[in-house]
């Protein structure tokens, strides 16, 4: 309605009213990384709210643990986060070990830590080349995925499998490393490393990229706490925590001898063992770059691990040792094991009744936690910017919903 303001006609003043508007974004997306639907309740172009629903997903696979022994759960946690299934074996395995108070062999040990940070590699790999997509360029996912395709190729060789592996087991790994196949791994780490310098100017300085990430999506370190953020989400805020180093004696005995510093901002410096570019002054701490710029740092941070356990592993000179077996008991108890996966904090819980079949099966997600943040990052947020805060959290439904 337009009304004219005191005597003078040529001053009209316009009463402009714009009404709220729900916009369903999924739960087929290309920015929600999964079968996640997320409704923006929108004023214009200004997010007021946004509503993440979850489920669709939902394949019960905790009740299934409690109807299979320990080692027969183990293929369904490869599809929790079925981008790092090693480290979803690895957390199973670990969390039934502490239980039986059980010590895998010192070959096994320095070969766990190599495939747990090569498949670490392999997430981060994903989620850099995923959340390039999300925001309009298409080249990084195509880098990304070409040297992924090379981390795929060796886990191949070691198991027969691509995606899910069940290699990690309870008590050790299925089988030994072939033949070789040590030296196709460092070959590929050597070829790998300039290729990381390549990743930084298509993304990580793009002018493009940091517009789009930079101040957007904040996540202050104490809100981050108070959520039950972990893993890359958690340290783009500022918050030095990683399980590796932190966790429980039965994890950071994995890492005894291993040199590595947790890929956090201190001091307002990141680590500089390595050439990494500059921190683009218009960020924030906290912001989505930050959360980017943590896995691109841990990408560096687990090539130097894979070196280190590939030295460790060839040193050892006793036996790798077998799997428990599929029908072994555990003893009466209970037990909880969080480990550092790629996408954070992934903890599992047992409590048996003396049988090889728990009684009762709990996973936390660290993508669940990560998600439940969401509405505060996004609320005030321009609709196009939607997709650059849910895709800094490098979400995998899998584990979310299991």
């Amino acid at each position: 309605m337009a009304t004219t303001v005191g005597d003078d006609p040529r001053i009209i003043e316009f009463d402009v009213r714009t009404d709220e508007m729900l916009v369903n974004m999924g739960p087929q997306h290309p920015s929600t990384h999964g079968v996640l639907r997320i409704v923006l309740r929108t004023d214009g172009e200004v997010v007021s709210e946004i509503e993440p629903h979850i489920g669709y997903l939902h394949r019960c696979a905790e009740k299934i643990g409690e109807n299979l022994t320990h080692r027969q759960f183990i293929p369904y946690t490869d599809r929790m986060d079925y981008l790092a299934a090693m480290n979803m074996n690895l957390g199973w395995s670990l969390a039934v070990e502490k239980l039986m108070k059980y010590e895998v062999s010192e070959k096994a040990r320095h070969l766990r830590v190599l495939i747990a940070e090569l498949n670490r590699i392999a997430s981060h790999l994903v989620g850099m080349g995923a959340y390039g997509l999300d925001l309009g360029t298409f080249s990084p996912f195509l880098y990304a995925f070409r040297e992924r395709e090379k981390i795929l190729d060796l886990f191949e060789e070691a198991c027969g499998a691509r995606l899910t592996y069940s290699y990690i087991t309870v008590g050790g790994l299925t089988a030994d490393l072939p033949s070789g196949w040590l030296q196709r791994c460092e070959a590929f780490l050597e070829q790998f490393e300039p290729i990381i310098q390549e990743y930084h100017a298509l993304l990580t300085t793009n002018a493009i990229f940091v517009k789009r990430t930079a101040a957007i999506g904040v996540l202050p370190a104490d809100l981050a706490v108070e959520y039950g953020c972990s893993g890359p989400v958690l340290r783009g805020s500022g918050v030095d925590q990683d399980f590796r180093r932190d966790g429980e004696a039965i994890y950071t005995a994995m890492y005894d001898g291993y040199s590595f510093e947790v890929a956090v901002m201190k001091d307002g410096h990141y680590p500089r063992d390595h050439v990494y570019p500059a921190v683009p002054a218009d960020t924030v701490l906290g912001d989505c770059w930050h959360r980017f710029f943590v896995r691109m740092l841990e990408v560096v941070q687990s090539m130097d691990l894979v070196r280190q356990a590939i030295d460790r592993y060839a040193a050892c000179k006793g036996p790798l040792g077998e799997p428990l077996k599929l029908t072994e008991k555990m003893p009466l108890g209970e037990a909880y094991l969080e480990t550092e996966c790629p996408k954070g904090q992934m903890g599992f819980y047992l409590i048996s009744d003396g049988s090889p079949i728990p009684w009762r099966v709990r996973a936390r997600s660290s993508s669940f936690s990560n998600l439940a943040v969401a509405p505060e990052l996004c609320r005030g947020c321009l609709i196009a910017d939607v997709p650059a805060i849910v895709g800094s959290l490098d979400l995998v439904m899998g584990e979310i919903d299991r």
